[in-house]
């Protein structure tokens, strides 16, 4: 085990050392309509202690799951702290789910409680839940529930004597997103969390005011280490999003120090940017001396960025030119790479390298990363979770004898240590020619083109590999179909003279609507659903060959 781990409190011991020695200092930053509801870290510490009492006089014993299906809000701290301080076991669920995954992950957890909070529709939380869970309501408009959580902090007494795990203890079931078939549950340690957390602590600078912002959903393993757990142990200050309309103003709120985000919204960033500054205007400002360093720091204001000291990007694959565009600005975005099984966290490109733009960085310290004979990622340490719930037959085929955890993602590997993903071992496709073709790579390759916001290629059986893609609405407005339709082909040419050439692309797909969670073609961690897209579109790419540009 990891020197750090070992040694390290417990979370709940942290968040208790942090309500001694500054119980006045503030820690949760809720939005309540038109302001912020401060919570400090001697009144979460109450909340929690409160919460865990009253499950306990709720009859729920030791190891017995709860069910958190919430939109990110300091209630689900609170949630997340009191059931480990019950002894409990916690089962987030995204907020997003449908009526089929929530009973699914309910009734295959055993899950004997649900704790239920803000949600844009709880018809599906309704219909899923049965009426023998004991069911909690947090304070927001959401499905009716046995408690309210208010009246519950209200009616008991702190916990006088919070559970002591063990780190080899089950700390949650984490079950995967579900992008290919029904989820898995994730049994993840204390240990492993705690890895998360701290290794996520040390990458924002020590001995400063660290401030976060959480909007990614706290059910996904990433958003709960990197924000959640690392706040325990650089007692960072959370700022929660209030919406997607408000997300900007949230963050400028924030002042955040870290950031943490995922390909898509650092696209949206930039097309933001492009669409009141065009790229060629941007160019010569920065190539000005003085002008220069006053455009980055303007640029850095309207993102929300002024304070920043560190920045991530990872859930899915980001062009480098992304990467390379941001970091002109002075914005530099340390890629990361990382899994539920692996606590979200397995390799990351910080201290922030520009040379190593493409790479997902090397491994966390204290895990070891080699590669398989067929170029797969295999890992092993703290991070790493003890098994799929209920399903040795998966957990089995998940490690290798001497205990690595095959991870289906394969890689390169360069004399620094530094990986770059070639795609996953299911993703590649066999076209026409018999020829193997890996998505991911093509995919960064067109990522060059600013106009094109989401892709996907595909092409199993197909003479050549065809892309999908969505175009961003902000770059394109104002573009005429032909002008969109050069630059899409200029781009399809360029890629196609780098790559081998069973892998040149026979056109591009042009759909008419995004890819969304909420029409099921992207996971609710913003990774897009391969088999769906397939579906989807595979009709109507079959004819598209000699660098046609299709319009849906």
């Amino acid at each position: 085990m990891n020197r750090e781990v070992s040694t390290a409190p417990m979370p709940i011991a942290m968040l208790q050392h942090w309500a001694q020695q500054t119980p006045d200092k503030t820690y949760l930053r809720q939005p309540r309509g038109d302001h912020y509801q401060e919570y400090s870290w001697g009144e979460v510490s109450r909340q929690v202690l409160s919460l865990a009492a009253a499950f306990k006089s709720l009859g729920l014993e030791t190891g017995d799951r709860v069910v958190i299906l919430s939109e990110n809000c300091a209630e689900w701290f609170i949630t997340d702290f009191a059931i480990q301080a019950a002894g409990l076991i916690s089962v987030p669920i995204y907020y997003t789910a449908g009526k089929e995954t929530i009973s699914y992950i309910v009734d295959h957890s055993g899950a004997r409680a649900v704790v239920v909070g803000k949600l844009a529709d709880f018809s599906a939380a309704q219909a899923a839940i049965p009426e023998q869970l004991i069911s909690i309501a947090m304070p927001y408009l959401t499905m009716p529930c046995r408690y309210q959580m208010s009246d519950l902090l209200q009616q008991h007494e702190p916990l006088k004597m919070p559970h002591q795990p063990d780190h080899q203890d089950t700390f949650s079931i984490t079950y995967t997103s579900g992008s290919t078939g029904k989820p898995k549950g994730v049994v993840l340690t204390y240990r492993n969390i705690m890895y998360g957390g701290i290794s996520a602590a040390n990458l924002m600078e020590q001995g400063m005011q660290a401030r976060v912002i959480s909007y990614l959903p706290l059910a996904h393993i990433t958003e709960r280490a990197l924000i959640e757990y690392s706040s325990l142990y650089v007692q960072a200050e959370v700022t929660f999003n209030h919406s997607l309309d408000t997300f900007l103003e949230d963050l400028k709120s924030a002042r955040v120090t870290f950031f943490l985000s995922v390909p898509r919204l650092w696209l949206k960033f930039q097309a933001g940017v492009l669409s009141k500054l065009p790229q060629e205007r941007l160019d010569i400002l920065l190539r000005i001396p003085v002008i220069c360093n006053l455009v980055k720091r303007r640029i850095k204001r309207q993102l929300g960025l002024e304070y920043v000291r560190s920045c991530g990007c990872g859930s899915a694959p980001v062009p480098p030119s992304i990467l390379q565009w941001y970091a002109r600005l002075g914005i530099e975005i340390s890629e990361a790479w990382g899994m539920t099984e692996c606590s979200g966290m397995g390799t990351t490109n910080f201290p922030f390298r520009g040379e190593k733009i493409g790479t997902i960085g090397h491994a966390m310290e204290g895990l070891e990363i080699k590669l398989s004979e067929q170029g797969e990622i295999l890992l092993r340490g703290d991070a790493v979770f003890k098994e799929y719930y209920k399903n040795p037959e998966a957990t089995a085929e998940t490690f290798t004898d001497d205990g690595f955890m095959r991870t289906g993602d394969k890689a390169e590997m360069d004399a620094d240590g530094y990986l770059t993903i070639t795609g996953r071992v299911k993703d590649q496709f066999k076209t026409a020619k018999g020829k193997y073709v890996a998505p991911v790579p093509l995919e960064s390759k067109l990522g060059i083109n600013q106009l094109i916001e989401q892709s996907c290629v595909m092409g199993a059986g197909l003479p050549q590999p065809v892309v999908a893609i969505v175009l961003s609405q902000e770059l394109t407005a104002g573009l005429s179909r032909e002008e969109i339709s050069q630059s899409l082909s200029a781009t399809l040419a360029s890629v196609n003279a780098e790559v081998e050439k069973h892998e040149c692309m026979g056109g591009i797909y042009i759909a008419s609507d995004s890819w969304t969670v909420e029409n099921g073609l992207l996971t609710p961690t913003l990774k897009i659903k391969r088999a769906e897209l397939e579906q989807k579109y595979s009709s109507l790419i079959s004819r598209i060959t000699g660098g046609e540009i299709v319009w849906q």
